[in-house]
């Protein structure tokens, strides 16, 4: 099967597509012919060097859809022919940039994709959007409440926004000028142009605050949260000084890197009575997975890339 593979940390030159063995699923796995993979910041983040404990070669990618096509003598709920979407095992090894992944049930998070998404929107959800509702459930935000999300636009903001709006919030969003019609079609209630003015002379109080920068950015969104609100620093970058800052100032943190195996069950369910909806930004062809990776780079994604392998047609 045709795979991206790293050998080594460093630039996007370090990605290579190319022909490896085709796994072979052991008895409480299944085998997943991969449809399409998303691409997310952690991706060229690792392959720039971020500590982080894998081996190398390594598989780029966490997120997937595809199509089930050999189960393990010790799964079941599992059928050859299922389409099925899911996360790998995070933290784990990753495997989605190729043409097939074998995983564990048990351990990644993997379900019947839903119908009304082609399998590139399938694979745009898992990490992004089992992220935005793991805030949900960790800030645990309230109808009525008012909820500041950084990168509003972005692969988890954008999910986020929507998430805040089906409980009920008060959805304040920040992004570039270029995303503010965007952003208003979602269903943010106020809109900040990071560009042009600091977010924190523009907006009042908040209870909740969804951080998908770090650094400055947390600092600064100290200075609107509520006393006894709440933060969840995405990036997991926080400093002690800010940590003590934070409690300086009343604010409770929330900080994870897991995700509950029921969540995606939640989110397939908002997916196909159209609670929510994914957006992509760009799909590549695997063999592109370069190309992904600078525009990923960049910083500036609206949604989410995503991989298409050469057989992962459009449901």
């Amino acid at each position: 099967m045709k795979a991206v593979r790293v050998h080594e940390f460093g630039d996007v030159s370090n990605l290579r597509y190319e022909e490896i063995e085709t796994s072979e699923p052991a008895a409480d796995e299944v085998r997943v012919r991969i449809h399409a993979a998303g691409v997310n910041p952690v991706d060229y983040k690792i392959r720039q060097g971020a500590p982080f404990p894998i081996d190398l070669p390594w598989i780029p990618g966490w997120d997937i859809a595809g199509v089930v096509d050999e189960v393990g003598t010790d799964v079941s709920g599992f059928e050859l022919g299922e389409e099925v979407y899911g996360i790998l095992p995070f933290p784990g090894d990753g495997g989605a940039y190729a043409e097939a992944v074998t995983i564990s049930p048990t351990e990644g998070k993997l379900g019947q994709k839903p119908a009304s998404l082609s399998f590139e929107e399938a694979a745009a959800v898992p990490m992004a959007g089992l992220t935005a509702w793991r805030s949900m459930q960790l800030t645990d935000l309230q109808a009525g409440q008012r909820i500041l999300i950084h990168a509003a636009a972005g692969g988890v903001g954008h999910f986020a926004v929507q998430f805040a709006k089906h409980r009920g919030a008060h959805v304040i969003g920040t992004a570039s000028g270029s995303n503010e019609e965007f952003l208003r079609d979602l269903g943010v209630d106020e809109f900040v142009n990071y560009r042009e003015e600091r977010f924190e002379d523009a907006v009042e109080p908040v209870d909740v605050v969804i951080d998908a920068i770090g650094g400055d950015t947390f600092t600064r969104s100290l200075e609107i949260v509520k006393e006894s609100g709440v933060i969840d620093n995405l990036p997991l970058n926080l400093t002690p000084e800010q940590e003590a800052a934070a409690d300086g100032h009343g604010v409770r943190l929330v900080q994870a890197d897991t995700f509950d195996r029921n969540w995606l069950e939640d989110i397939s369910e908002f997916l196909d009575d159209g609670t929510v909806a994914p957006t992509l930004d760009t799909v590549f062809p695997l063999a592109e997975a370069r190309h992904a990776h600078e525009l990923s780079e960049e910083g500036h994604v609206r949604g989410k890339i995503v991989l298409k392998t050469s057989d992962g047609d459009e449901n």
